[in-house]
């Protein structure tokens, strides 16, 4: 049984190579959306933004969301220093 829809021999190979490149092309921008949004993260949690580049190494992706979970962020240690600050002012 053949179907009358399917392109001819010569086309189904342009067709796989599309499909393909589109998939590759899919992926990399996925990719890089995941990247800068890691990279956001990082910054506002008062890292380097470079460490969300970490996250395309493949073990390093596995360890950065402990560190962010269980790390003492600089941007919550700053809060607790002028804390500390405003309360021996006002002392």
């Amino acid at each position: 049984m053949y179907c009358t829809n399917m392109p001819h021999d010569g086309m189904l190979p342009v067709c796989i190579v599309t499909i393909v490149a589109l998939a590759i092309l899919l992926s990399l921008v996925v990719l890089l959306v995941k990247t800068w949004i890691n990279c956001m993260i990082f910054h506002k949690a008062g890292y380097s933004w470079a460490w969300g580049l970490l996250t395309l190494v493949p073990i390093a992706n596995i360890i950065l969301p402990f560190v962010l979970a269980l790390g003492d962020w600089p941007v919550r240690r700053e809060l607790r220093r002028l804390k500390d600050a405003a309360k021996t002012q006002a002392t």
